[in-house]
């Protein structure tokens, strides 16, 4: 069972910048990709950024310009800094990791989400 848990979510200024991490139970290093999506009330859950195992990123189109993701492989760790903060980019950003099991089958594995706000 994979657990992930954010942190680095808050209270930014419009135009201001905040790093998310998101830290895994079991090494990371197998798996198939990790990435970042929010949700704002009212609306679906959308991607923000992923970052496959080779290291190979896809951004979303919201926010596409002013993010970095990124990952550590000794820490079991992926970032994601945001820069330019909007306060339509105010949500609750989750973490996310696609994980292959024993079967071969893709497994999806979510964290509880951290609360970021950006202040006009």
């Amino acid at each position: 069972q994979v657990q992930l848990v954010e942190s680095g979510g808050g209270l930014a200024p419009a135009g201001g910048s905040l790093r998310l991490s998101c830290a895994a139970s079991v090494s990371i290093s197998s798996f198939n990709a990790m990435g970042w999506y929010r949700q704002a009330p009212g609306n679906q859950r959308e991607l923000v950024a992923a970052i496959t195992g080779g290291g190979h990123t896809n951004y979303g189109d919201t926010m596409k310009g002013r993010l970095i993701i990124t990952r550590d492989n000794a820490k079991n760790t992926v970032y994601l800094q945001m820069n330019s903060l909007k306060p339509e980019d105010t949500a609750v950003y989750y973490c996310n990791a696609l994980v292959f099991n024993l079967n071969d089958e893709l497994e999806t594995y979510w964290g509880q989400g951290t609360q970021v706000t950006v202040d006009s």
